[in-house]
Formats: structure tokens, C-alpha cells, sequence
């Protein structure tokens, strides 16, 4: 689908989208390992948040994030969806663990 760009989703009320960080092949001692062996981050940056949900019917959870966060999220979390050989994080609100502050 390469109509679909970043810029025109929008995700659903109580998920975000996350481009990941990009994962480094070279270990600490300057190996470089195949891609298929190394783990996927588990941290990257905001580029879009859905509307609040409702738990309940009665009680409003809001974005816990904001668009250009570095956030941390579950290791199993989230769907992956590829555009232009990139692959972007669908999270759920619950599915991110913390923002990374500073720099």
C-alpha cells in the first residue's frame, strides 16, 4: 500500500503510534551480528495519538503521551505495520511503560 503515508493515520481511540528506534547489529565489542539475530528496541518515538477511552462508561483515560515522546513499551506489545520498509508500533495506552526525559 504505498498510498498510505505516516502523516495521514490517525489511530483509534486508546492506541498510539510509535516508530521504533533503530536497532544496532554491532555488539559492544564492534561484532556485527545478522539482523535476524538481533531484538527489536523497545523504545521509540510518538508520532500519533488516538482520543480517549472510556472505562466503563464513566471514568475518561487519556493519552498518556504526547506526539514526539521517546517512550518505552512491552516487550510484546503492540502490532507491527509496515510502510516503505519501515515498520511502526500500534501500542495500546497500557502497553507503554515510561517517557524517557532529556536528552
Amino acid at each position: 500500500m504505498s498510498d498510505i503515508s505516516v502523516k495521514k493515520i490517525s489511530p483509534l481511540s486508546g492506541y498510539v503510534l510509535v516508530k521504533p528506534a533503530v536497532s544496532s547489529n554491532k555488539t559492544a565489542s564492534g561484532i556485527y551480528l545478522p539482523e535476524s539475530n538481533s531484538e527489536k528496541p523497545q523504545y521509540g518515538k510518538v508520532l500519533a495519538c488516538g482520543e480517549s477511552i472510556w472505562e466503563s462508561g464513566v471514568k475518561e483515560i487519556k493519552c498518556p503521551v504526547k506526539v514526539g515522546d521517546t517512550v518505552i513499551y512491552k516487550k510484546w506489545g503492540g502490532n507491527d505495520y509496515k510502510i516503505d520498509d519501515v515498520e511502526y508500533q500500534f501500542l495500546k495506552f497500557e502497553d507503554v511503560l515510561a517517557i524517557v526525559k532529556g536528552k
